[in-house]
């Protein structure tokens, strides 16, 4: 499998509605950079490339690109990339458009200002004003040095509406950190009301394998304080209280839900979770007011009240 791909993996999602401005996205930006300058990384080790589709809307309308036809063009556009051009200008004839749309989709790709796609793209609504005024608020932020013009960056979902983003190393062969963008008329997709709305997807593959590569990714040892185990259904309950109690008190608690399991299954899923103790609820030591605790690293026991335990 491709480095950085899983068939499973995490992803953090981060998405602000009710707000038609770039400020929106210049916020999620501000997110983003903060994440990678706590990891380590720098404005030298990845790159947020930054575009407007409709800057492309306004290129393929000039080419006589119908509004019903722009979200399947834009997927065939993303694809320039990944598949040989003649492929893409194959499935773009069977949509009826002309191949030679993808002259203009090049050429404008090919700007590396807002300078030259604006004489390119001409007047009206291209999405440039946006652009500008978003890395403007990059610079008040303090990470223009980290945005990057890429009129090449259409990114094929159809919901998009508006500014969109990807975050790519700049070294190497790794897949998109990160990406996301505007999507304004989503939820109108779903049968409710559209609302202004901007948000990223970043899955942890690929940023793994950047740490990686850079030797930063940190070596972090489960955080579990405490293990708590019931020995029958009838003191579930009291387990709740005590967890609750524990974590009040600013202990990492992992509270045994699953039922039938037997100690020793408790004293190997402690031990696997790095905890350092395994606080234990049985019937006759619960009867007398009090659980029996192991601390796992001395390997000693004692019985302490719930109010023992937490203090």
């Amino acid at each position: 499998m491709t480095r950085g791909r899983r068939r499973e993996h995490f992803q953090w999602n981060m998405d602000i509605f009710g707000v038609d401005d770039v400020t929106a996205e210049a916020e999620l930006l501000a997110v983003l950079v903060t994440l990678f300058k706590r990891l380590g990384l720098s404005a030298a080790d990845v790159v947020i490339r930054l575009s407007n589709r409709r800057l492309l809307q306004a290129v393929l309308a000039s080419a006589g690109v119908t509004d019903e036809l722009f979200a399947p063009v834009c997927i065939l556009v993303d694809k320039l990339e990944k598949i040989p051009r003649e492929a893409v200008e194959a499935d773009l004839q069977v949509l009826g458009v002309d191949s030679g749309v993808i002259d203009r989709v090049l050429e404008i790709a090919s700007c590396t200002s807002l300078e030259a796609a604006r004489q390119l793209a001409g007047d009206g609504e291209n999405g440039l004003d946006e652009l500008q005024r978003l890395i403007d608020l990059g610079a008040a932020y303090g990470f223009s040095e980290w945005l990057r013009f890429d009129p090449s960056l259409v990114r094929g979902l159809a919901y998009y509406t508006g500014t969109v983003f990807e975050v790519f190393p700049t070294e190497g062969d790794l897949r998109a950190v990160c990406g996301g963008g505007r999507y304004d008329r989503l939820l109108s997709t779903f049968g409710g009301k559209d609302v202004p709305a901007c948000g990223f997807g970043f899955g942890d593959p690929v940023i793994v394998e950047l740490l990686k590569d850079k030797g930063l990714l940190p070596d972090l040892p489960p955080a579990v304080d405490d293990v708590v185990f019931a020995f029958s259904e009838q003191l579930r309950i009291p387990a709740m209280e005590v967890a609750t109690r524990l974590r009040a008190s600013g202990r990492s608690v992992d509270l045994i839900l699953e039922e039938g399991k037997r100690m020793k299954w408790a004293f190997r899923h402690a031990d696997n979770a790095g905890a350092a103790r395994l606080v234990l609820l049985a019937p006759d030591e619960w009867e007398r007011g009090v659980v029996k605790v192991r601390d796992l690293v001395s390997g000693e026991e004692s019985e302490l009240t719930p109010e023992e335990l937490s203090a």
